[in-house]
C-alpha cells in the first residue's frame, strides 16, 4: 500500500485542490472527511503559518498519521493586509465567500484599480504521525481586487482577484490554469521535493490511523 497523507483542511474546495496537485504523488491521499472523529482544530494562530502548524502536528497526532496541514488567504495592500488570516470569516461568524467579498469591495470603496493590488498567500506544513512538523513553505499569487465579481469558479475571493498578466479574475480562468498559477499550487510544489525525500521514512508498520470510514 502507499504512504497515507491526510490533507487537514476541513475546506472541501481546499481538499479538492489539493487532492488534484497531489494527484500524480505516490501516496493514499484521504480528506478530514474520511474520519468522523478528525479535529476540529482551533486558528488561533496570528500568521498563516502558526495555523497551518497547528491544523498539522494536532491533526497528525491525533490520527496517528502524516498530515498536511494548510492555512491561506488574502492580503490587500490598500488594506494594510487585510483580511489575512481572518479571510475566511472576514464578514463575521455567520461568514460566507457572498458576504467576504461585499465586505471587502465596500471597504475598499472607490480606491483606484492600480491601489488595489493584493495577493493570495497559502502555508503549507507537513507533521508525521507523532506531530513532529517535517516540512514547511509558503507562497503567494500576486495580483489586484476588480471592482466587481467576474466569473463563477474557484471559490473565496476567486470572482475579485485578477491575475494581472492575464487580464481574468480566477473566476473566470479555468480551474486547469489555476492549478498552474495560484498561491496552492506553487505552495505545493515547493514542498513536493521534501516530500518525495521523506517518503521511505513514511511509517507503514503504525496500522489502520484512528477513525477511517
Amino acid at each position: 500500500m502507499p504512504p497515507l497523507l491526510v490533507l487537514g483542511t476541513a475546506n472541501r474546495k481546499k481538499a479538492a485542490e489539493l487532492l488534484e496537485l497531489l494527484a500524480k504523488e505516490p501516496l493514499e491521499l484521504r480528506t478530514l472527511a474520511d474520519f468522523p472523529n478528525a479535529l476540529a482544530v482551533e486558528e488561533t494562530g496570528h500568521s498563516f503559518a502558526e495555523n497551518a502548524q497547528l491544523k498539522a502536528t494536532q491533526q497528525a497526532l491525533h490520527l496517528q498519521a502524516w498530515a498536511l496541514g494548510e492555512d491561506s488567504g488574502i492580503s490587500v495592500d490598500a488594506l494594510d493586509g487585510r483580511p489575512g488570516v481572518y479571510s475566511a470569516r472576514y464578514s463575521g461568524p455567520d461568514a460566507d465567500d457572498e458576504r467576504n467579498n461585499a465586505l471587502l469591495l465596500e471597504e475598499l470603496g472607490k480606491t483606484p484599480l492600480e491601489r488595489r493590488t493584493a495577493h493570495y498567500i497559502c502555508h503549507l506544513v507537513l507533521a508525521d504521525s507523532r506531530g513532529n512538523v517535517r516540512a514547511s513553505c509558503e507562497a503567494n499569487c500576486r495580483g489586484r481586487i476588480r471592482f466587481k465579481p467576474a466569473g463563477h469558479n474557484g471559490f473565496g475571493y476567486d470572482p475579485l482577484f485578477e491575475v494581472v498578466e492575464y487580464h481574468r479574475t480566477f473566476g473566470e480562468l479555468s480551474p486547469v490554469v489555476k492549478t498552474v498559477l495560484s498561491h496552492r499550487a506553487r505552495a505545493v510544489s515547493l514542498l513536493l521535493p521534501t516530500l518525495r525525500e521523506l517518503l521511505p521514512q513514511w511509517s507503514l508498520a503504525a496500522g489502520q490511523p484512528l477513525g477511517l470510514e
